[in-house]
């Protein structure tokens, strides 16, 4: 292995797992034509991967063998570098939150950017552009309600109110409200309809809970 990729290895060794590599950042090491030489070779005996055109991570090291890095630190990262918001899909939320049983067979994320796929090793990760609705408060429980009811869609809302309401601490529920100006009307109309029909806060517990 040439000094460049040796370099480039300890470099991301160093870094944090998730963490990305691209010519871009590293042309205090070399030429331009060298680094993403470097970088393709590099890729190409599995010493890194490569995640989309010209971003590159580090395989985890582990006893089992190496494996990709955990998507959710790869996305933190991009959302980072691009200044993007990125979230996970309503379907995941909605499983999380106990609406549904379902477990998404694909990667999905939405981003505040335009789609792409993303490859980390065998895995395909879907980023798909959503409206900035979907995108309201980016990894917080209202965030995660609020993409959950929308995986839902209109039919099933007022159902999943139901058993949100009764699961989530009262300043989270709160802040759904809040974010009732960016919802469609056939979100915000219920989430209204549950704050002015009696949802009120228990203290001893900070919960929402029906009057």
């Amino acid at each position: 292995m040439s000094s460049l990729p040796k370099r480039i290895m300890k470099l991301s060794a160093e870094s944090p797992e998730g963490a990305l590599l691209s010519a871009g950042t590293l042309l205090h090491m070399g030429s331009r034509a060298a680094i993403d030489q470097a970088l393709s070779r590099l890729a190409r005996k599995g010493e890194l991967l490569r995640v989309c055109h010209g971003l590159y991570v580090r395989p985890v090291q582990t006893r089992f063998g190496p494996r990709p890095p955990s998507v959710d630190k790869v996305i933190a990262s991009l959302s980072a570098l691009w200044g993007e918001t990125i979230v996970p899909c309503g379907g995941v939320a909605a499983n999380a939150l106990g609406l549904t049983t379902q477990v998404p067979v694909r990667s999905v994320y939405l981003t505040s950017g335009p789609g792409r796929r993303l490859i980390l090793g065998k895995l395909t990760v879907e980023l798909r552009h959503a409206p900035r609705w979907q995108l309201a408060a980016p990894h917080r429980p209202a965030g995660e309600v609020l993409r959950a009811l929308s995986w839902l869609g209109p039919d099933e809302v007022e159902a999943g109110l139901d058993v949100i309401g009764r699961k989530l601490a009262a300043e989270d529920l709160q802040e759904l409200a809040a974010s009732r100006a960016v919802m469609p009307a056939w979100m915000a109309e219920p989430v209204s309809e549950m704050v002015a029909n009696g949802w009120r806060l228990r203290k001893d517990v900070q919960r929402w809970d029906a009057a």
